[in-house]
């Protein structure tokens, strides 16, 4: 089956007494066991059978069964957020006096994870241009842990070559963990790349309009041990496991992801050579353009889309400020792929705790508008953005 289909049509494990076609919430906390032979064997994972939902539960392994089915992984792991996906991916790999390769060119959490909760337990941040690949190759050394990255910077929009990374990494037997969430994974292949853990924050895309939080893990295998540790360790002592409801939640939105996402797309392709015409824009950055430096390789890389975020920039942070202040329609919000369209200067919101030190050297301008492209008519989107200038 094609992606679109495999998405809606995905086996339950195990037969509904009642024949649903959906798979029911199974809001529960605990399972009865037939004796304690069957619950040893489930407590220890010596069986599938679920034992305690807060490291495993029918309804959010239904959605990681699907997850695993489109990725062709080999285990996909279910978190209640895109940062407990981070996070525990990290703390998993991670130990005192290892290092992590990776760029400034982070999400704001990512970034203050790595340099400040990892720091503190000895793990180092290792910062260096991953567009240049000597540059990776330099950093990476016998402690390296892994290198990490973003596969399209938030809100940089900056692309490195994966394929060129993943040949580094792996020929110094290093993993190579990448947060995909900018782009869905039903659009392009992270295995071929070379990526051996894929991260994602679900509450984007596949959440189905923001209903919900959640996050991704995708393992690939390259690991053995990665998987294990993760349900035998992270799980156990972390917690950050997807709730039912939540799972539902997304399963649902994944049913409709192609169809929503084709939109999305679309209308940013379309918005972001309209606001070229807009003399009170600066610039306009999406990948999509074909004047953009990233444009062909991000083709090369995620094929003819080029998702769903624009950035633009002002004269000034007045200027954006007055932007913000004067938008009707589209909403003034943080996250992604909404159904509704998203504003936000990330400089004085999500980088906002950040001194302008660290801002500049991440490359956060004050100048910068986040737009996170909606389903509306895509004339409707132009037409508040424009009005929204010259107010």
């Amino acid at each position: 089956m094609k992606k679109q289909t495999q998405a809606i049509h995905t086996d339950f494990q195990s037969p509904d007494a009642y024949n649903a076609i959906s798979m029911p919430v199974y809001h529960t906390a605990a399972y009865e066991f037939d004796n304690a032979t069957v619950m040893a064997d489930a407590f220890c994972g010596r069986s599938d059978a679920p034992d305690y939902s807060r490291v495993t539960n029918p309804t959010v392994i239904y959605f990681e069964n699907k997850i695993k089915a489109l990725t062709g992984s080999k285990d996909v792991i279910a978190v209640n957020s895109g940062m407990a996906a981070i996070s525990n991916a990290l703390f998993c790999i991670a130990e005192t006096g290892k290092n992590i390769v990776t760029s400034r060119h982070l999400f704001g959490n990512s970034y203050a994870f790595l340099t400040k909760t990892l720091k503190r337990f000895g793990v180092e941040p290792r910062f260096c241009d991953l567009t240049n690949p000597h540059e990776v190759d330099a950093a990476i050394d016998e402690n390296t842990c892994c290198v990490y990255l973003e596969i399209l910077t938030n809100p940089q929009l900056e692309v490195v070559d994966i394929s060129a990374i993943s040949q580094i990494a792996h020929s110094k037997n290093v993993l190579l963990l990448a947060d995909t969430t900018l782009i869905p994974f039903t659009e392009f292949d992270a295995n071929s790349l070379g990526i051996d853990i894929e991260l994602i924050s679900s509450t984007k895309y596949l959440s189905g309009g923001a209903t919900s939080i959640g996050g991704l893990i995708i393992d690939y295998g390259r690991d053995t041990e990665f998987s294990k540790r993760m349900r035998t360790e992270m799980l156990l002592n972390i917690g950050a496991y997807m709730t039912p409801h939540v799972a539902y939640m997304h399963t649902l939105g994944l049913e409709t992801l192609d169809a929503r996402y084709r939109v999305l797309s679309s209308n940013a392709a379309v918005l972001a050579k309209m606001l070229c015409e807009l003399p009170e824009i600066k610039h306009v950055n999406y990948i999509g353009l074909e004047d953009n430096p990233y444009y062909e390789l991000a083709r090369k890389q995620f094929g003819e889309s080029s998702g769903a975020l624009i950035t633009i920039d002002l004269e000034s942070r007045e200027a954006c400020y007055n932007f913000i202040n004067n938008l009707k329609m589209i909403k003034r919000a943080t996250n992604l792929f909404d159904n509704k369209s998203l504003a936000i200067h990330p400089a004085s919101t999500i980088f906002g705790n950040f001194t302008d030190e660290e801002r500049n050297r991440m490359d956060v301008l004050e100048t910068t508008i986040r737009l996170s492209v909606g389903l509306e008519n895509v004339e409707d989107i132009f037409q508040d953005i424009r009005q929204a200038l010259t107010l």
